[in-house]
């Protein structure tokens, strides 16, 4: 999860979600219903805010595999960058620690395929019911919901 070098304090993470999926949509607005250690922003993966902000990021691999820019530059992708999200939250960073781990990794990589096999099966990827201008809104009432 860490990449070699020098270590920098991460003082704000930028996650990048796809704001077609649901399911995607569900877990944004579960983080930011959550205390905070580490600050985070949610943008739309490939949106011109993303694009704006990253421009050498791959947008459209974003929109394949959650991603999450540290503000040093760190790119977390895939099974990493939703461990680095645990992380950078007060009641799961003990449980990100542990999923980093040898013995919690095949967890973190279990459910983060199982999500993709989901979003696949689904079609989540793309538009559908419940989705206007290329955006998912979770439905009121139902969990993560905002309000």
């Amino acid at each position: 999860m860490r990449a070699p070098g020098p270590r920098t304090a991460v003082k704000r993470l930028t996650v990048l979600y796809d704001a077609r999926c649901p399911l995607c949509v569900h877990l944004r607005h579960w983080l930011l219903r959550q205390p905070q250690l580490v600050p985070l922003d949610l943008v739309p993966a490939a949106s011109e805010e993303a694009r704006r902000r990253f421009p050498a990021l791959d947008h459209r691999a974003t929109l394949e595999e959650i991603t999450v820019v540290g503000d040093a530059g760190q790119v977390y992708r895939s099974t990493a960058a939703w461990i680095v999200c645990l992380w950078a939250l007060a009641e799961h960073r003990a449980k990100a620690h542990w999923l980093a781990s040898p013995a919690g990794l095949p967890f973190a990589r279990v459910t983060v395929l199982a999500a993709a096999r989901w979003r696949e099966a689904t079609g989540a990827g793309a538009p559908g019911p419940g989705c206007r201008d290329g955006r998912c809104e979770v439905p009121a009432g139902a969990p993560g919901a905002p309000g």
